[in-house]
This record gives C-alpha cells, sequence and structure tokens, in this order.
C-alpha cells in the first residue's frame, strides 16, 4: 500500500470526521449570540452525534454494496450543505437540524477505514489503520482549534462556511484519486442491514470490542463537551481562540496511534487495554484538580485522550481481522455502539455541568471508567470466545463465476453458506 494514498485517506478521515467537532469550542459563543443556556447548546454536540449515529446504521453498511468511491464523494457534497446550513441558521433548533444533516454524511471517516483495511496487507493491517486513525484524530483534536481561532476572528458562523467549502474541495480530490474497489456483496438494502445484526451475533470479539468502543468515547465526550464552559469561566475566563489552541494539548497522543496499532499486531491485546483503561483513570484524577490547575487540566487531557484514542485502534485492529467481506457493516456495528457511548456521554455531561459543575463531570467520567475496568477484569478472569483466534463463523461469501475468455468481464455474484 503506497504510503501517498496512507496520507490521502488520512487526510480524508481527519477533514470529514471534523465537521462533527467544530461546534464544541464555539459553544459559549452560540450560547451568547442565540440567547440560549449551557444545557440547551450543549445538546448541539449531541444532535450532532445522534445524526452521525443514524449515518453509521443507513450510510457506512452501503460501502459493501456499492462503488465506495462515489459513496463517499456524495456524502461529502451533502456535508457541505449541511454546513453551509449551519452557517446561517436563525435559531438553535434550526442549527440542531444542519448538525443533524452534517453528521449523518460525515461517517464518510468510517467508509475510509475500512477502505484502508481493506487495501493493506494483513500483517500491516494495525499499523496502516492506526496511520489513518492518526489522521482522523488530529483532524477532531485541530478542528477545535480551528474552529476557535476562526469564530474569534469572524465569528462563529465563519467556521461553518469553511468546513463547506473545504468538503466540496475534497470531493472533487477523492473521485480523482480513490482506487476503485469492487462491492463485496450483492443483496438487497433491507437484507444487507439486517446482516448486521447477524454479524454481531456471532462475532464475541466485535461485541466485546464494540462495548469497549462506548465506554472510551462516552469518557472522551463527557471531558470534551463540557471543557468550553470550564475554561470559559473563572477562574480561566478563555475566549474562544484560547479554548480552541488549548485542544491543541492532545495531539501528541494522536500521533501514537501506528505504535499502538503495531503493538496490536503483535497480539498483546488484553494487556494494552488494561494498560489504556489506566491512563483514562489517572486522567479523571488529574481532571478534578484541573477545575482550578491549568498544568493539571492539560495533564487530563493528553491522559484520558490518548488512552480512549488508543483503546479505540486496538479495537479496530481486532474487528477489522474478521471478516474481510464484512467490513463496512462491522464498521457500523461497532461504531455504531462508538456513538451511542459519545451521545450518551455528552448528553450526561451537558446535564451534570448545568446542575453540578466540574466536579459532577468529572464523576460522570469515573463511572463509565468504573464500568470499562470491570469489563476488562471479567475478560480477564476468563470470559470466553474473546479473541479472534476463534474458528471463524458461517458467513454469507460472494461466489464469482469465471469471467470472460479475456478476463475483462465482470463476474455475476451469487451466494452460498460457507461451509467453514
Amino acid at each position: 500500500m503506497k504510503r501517498s494514498l496512507v496520507i490521502l485517506l488520512a487526510t480524508a478521515c481527519g477533514l470529514s470526521v471534523g465537521n462533527t467537532y467544530y461546534v464544541q469550542p464555539l459553544l459559549d459563543a452560540i450560547a451568547r449570540d442565540l440567547h440560549a443556556g449551557p444545557a440547551a447548546t450543549g445538546l448541539l454536540v449531541t444532535v450532532g452525534q445522534l445524526g452521525y449515529a443514524a449515518g453509521l446504521v443507513l450510510l457506512v453498511p452501503l460501502g459493501d454494496l456499492v462503488d465506495r468511491r462515489r459513496l463517499i464523494t456524495g456524502a461529502l457534497l451533502v456535508a457541505a450543505l449541511g454546513l453551509a446550513g449551519a452557517a446561517v441558521a436563525p435559531g438553535l433548533g434550526a442549527l440542531g437540524l444542519a448538525l443533524a444533516a452534517v453528521g449523518i454524511t460525515s461517517v464518510v471517516a468510517q467508509i475510509l477505514v475500512p477502505f484502508a483495511a481493506t487495501l493493506a496487507p494483513d500483517a500491516e493491517r494495525g499499523r496502516i489503520v492506526g496511520s489513518v486513525m492518526t489522521g482522523l484524530m488530529v483532524g477532531t483534536l485541530l478542528s477545535r482549534t480551528l474552529a476557535g481561532l476562526v469564530a474569534q476572528a469572524a465569528g462563529w458562523r465563519a467556521m461553518f462556511w469553511l468546513g463547506a467549502v473545504a468538503m466540496v474541495a475534497l470531493a472533487a480530490l477523492l473521485s480523482r484519486r480513490l482506487p476503485h474497489l469492487a462491492p463485496t456483496v450483492s443483496v438487497p438494502y433491507r437484507r444487507l442491514l439486517g446482516s448486521i445484526g447477524t454479524l454481531v451475533a456471532r462475532e464475541p470479539v466485535l461485541r466485546l470490542r464494540a462495548a469497549y468502543g462506548a465506554l472510551a468515547f462516552a469518557l472522551m465526550s463527557v471531558f470534551w463537551t463540557t471543557l468550553a464552559f470550564l475554561l470559559a469561566s473563572g477562574p480561566y475566563g478563555f475566549g474562544e481562540a484560547a479554548i480552541g489552541i488549548f485542544s491543541l494539548i492532545a495531539i501528541p497522543a494522536a500521533f501514537a496511534a501506528p505504535y499502538v496499532g503495531r503493538f496490536a499486531d503483535s497480539g498483546h491485546v488484553r494487556l494494552a487495554t488494561g494498560a489504556y483503561l489506566g491512563l483514562i483513570v489517572v486522567g479523571l484524577v488529574l481532571a478534578l484538580a484541573g477545575a482550578t490547575h491549568i498544568v493539571a487540566l492539560a495533564a487530563a487531557a493528553v491522559l484520558i485522550t490518548g488512552g480512549a484514542q488508543a483503546l479505540h485502534v486496538t479495537n479496530q485492529s481486532e474487528i477489522y481481522a474478521l471478516d474481510a467481506s464484512a467490513r463496512s457493516r462491522i464498521t457500523t456495528a461497532y461504531m455504531s455502539s462508538f456513538f451511542a457511548g459519545g451521545t450518551v456521554g455528552s448528553a450526561l455531561a451537558a446535564m451534570a455541568y448545568a446542575a453540578s459543575g466540574w466536579t459532577a463531570v468529572v464523576a460522570l467520567g469515573g463511572a463509565f471508567a468504573a464500568a470499562g475496568v470491570a469489563l476488562w477484569l471479567w475478560e480477564l478472569t476468563g470470559a470466553r470466545g474473546t479473541t479472534t483466534t476463534a474458528p471463524p463463523a458461517p458467513r454469507l461469501a460472494l461466489v464469482r463465476r469465471p469471467s470472460g475468455e479475456h478476463g475483462h468481464q465482470p463476474a455475476e455474484p451469487a451466494f452460498e453458506r460457507d461451509a467453514a
């Protein structure tokens, strides 16, 4: 797999996923401009994540069924329209609807990650997925910084205009540069969606890693959703630009993703999972002190983000080793759980901060971390069927008839039960 293609996929992931995070450092400015309270404004993050979850269920599985290049470019153009709608939204309701549309179509990143996993050699899948995930994570973090700087200079609406232009440019580039990958299945759309539940039922690794993913993103959402309110209030009193710049503190954690992927390739998955949960727990302890000490808050941001993202990369390395013909649907199953956790985390965090401030937010994060540690101890102390070395479950396999005389005619797909 060429390095230039890995870089392109990583960049595309970062730009597309950034659409769902622009709003986070702008919450305080939006609340003031639209005369809304922190609880209602904080739900804009939840609305975007709900849209993203809907896109995971409805759009991502199509990566197994249709031309992924066409699916990706079409989704990016619709995302551009949603961002433009957010830029002109007259009130909180209209802004929420626009951000929901942006969330639905920004799942392009979750089509590109299994795209990379399909192109990668088996022995390097964890490293390559980690490299692409670096782009996604850097995009997540830089999007907050960029949004804060743009809002400081030109107002919060300018950021959404800039995002719309970026999506149009990205769609044009990817339509020319992405390689063609034939669909892996040929079934009705309803049957395709139904097969996701079958995959979850058959694959214990997928169920376990989906649970870890939900807890990891819940922890990140609890921290980052309310951070703008903490930094905008005393004793900090930061403006939008300073809030955005603070997000840069967690970028070094993103560049560790390829090394996390290599570690997963080497097979030390359970040990690594416990270590990453430990980092998060330490980060939460520091976050409590971070209410009044900026150094402690910065260290908490690095540890919580780094631990959660490392767990996320490890999860993806594990699930993409399961069934090469179903990677888009596996992505849907895993990422739906992942973003369900994030949605719950952001909604509860907004309510916790409105009710009792930063201490309640950290306590909420501690509850999610405790659930993650309990799950890891359950796995460690004898749970069966949670490694990818288990015999593969029966699945629907694509069977292609012999091609024409010169090998140029497309094969006609049919399905049969794989005896494995």
